[in-house]
């Protein structure tokens, strides 16, 4: 490989069959040295980062019954531990620390929530659920959280999207396959949209990287159904590889605010020409 970080594009899974790569715009264009920009020519790119980079912390609960009300949408990030959960959270937000990474994996054990949108109207929510799969956690504490996170992806209303982390080296691991097991329903129904990222891109060759978005294709072709939104792509929090086209997606799951209607005055009127007798003279011009 010659450095440079490939972008693959987007892949949607439809039907189970092997789809054309959606074709993006290059958001993350490469420079000389391989490392991906930032600054996207695309206004609606340029829009979406900017929506995503407004996510402040809201709330932490370690129970659903402790989470705000239900009334925004709300983006669920979900992945095994240590496969870039925490760090793709900020690097969408462009904040260094909004999601804490613990040094030990496995620790988090809350939801934390995030509002994004004008900070006086917010239009949206993220939840970042704890990291599955570290086996150094004690069973009964895992076992609690394991069942918060099971409790809030199976029957929060407010939930319309998910996020999921994959380590772009390893693929779908046996955990990762049950919590989409898990979903299938929503996101099979189109109740709930998926994202899938394969984290740590910028560690994959060419050949590498497109075998990983072949495996990954493969098993989400099966969850796709005729009304289900399913997208998977590369990303790397290190060339920021994917980001631009990541936010783009999460803005495009809301829904866009109607533009207010315009309601015309009617012209100031005289008289109701009801009002007035059939051989009168309105303006009292007849001559005398």
């Amino acid at each position: 490989m010659d450095g440079r970080t490939r972008y693959f594009g987007w892949k949607t899974v439809r039907n189970g069959v092997n789809p054309s790569i959606l074709q993006c715009s290059m958001n993350s264009s490469a420079d000389s040295r391989g490392q991906h920009s930032d600054i996207s020519p695309d206004p609606a790119v340029r829009e979406a980062m900017s929506w995503t980079q407004s996510a402040r912390f809201l709330t932490t609960a370690s129970l659903l019954t402790q989470l705000p009300p239900p009334d925004l949408p709300e983006v669920a990030f979900v992945g095994r531990s240590n496969a870039g959960k925490s760090t793709a959270i900020n690097t969408l937000a462009q904040h260094r620390r909004l999601a804490f990474a613990s040094k030990t994996p496995g620790r988090t054990q809350h939801i934390n929530l995030f509002d994004l949108g004008p900070a006086d109207a917010p239009n949206a929510r993220w939840a970042d659920l704890p990291g599955y799969g570290y086996a150094a956690v004690a069973r009964g504490a895992k076992l609690r959280w394991q069942q918060v996170m099971a409790d809030y992806l199976a029957h929060r209303h407010a939930l319309a999207g998910i996020v999921m982390m994959v380590d772009s080296r390893h693929g779908f691991t046996p955990l990762d396959k049950q919590l989409l097991d898990f979903v299938s329903q929503r996101v099979g129904m189109g109740e709930v949209k998926l994202l899938v990222l394969l984290t740590k891109a910028d560690k994959l060759s060419r050949n590498e990287a497109a075998k990983a978005l072949a495996g990954a294709q493969k098993v989400l072709g099966e969850l796709a159904t005729d009304a289900a939104d399913i997208s998977v792509s590369l990303f790397s929090a290190l060339s920021r590889q994917g980001l631009g086209d990541a936010a783009l997606t999460l803005r495009n799951w809301l829904p866009r605010e109607a533009p207010p209607e315009v309601v015309f005055a009617a012209p100031a009127a005289g008289p109701d020409s009801a009002d007035v007798e059939p051989d009168a003279d309105p303006a009292g011009l007849s001559p005398a």
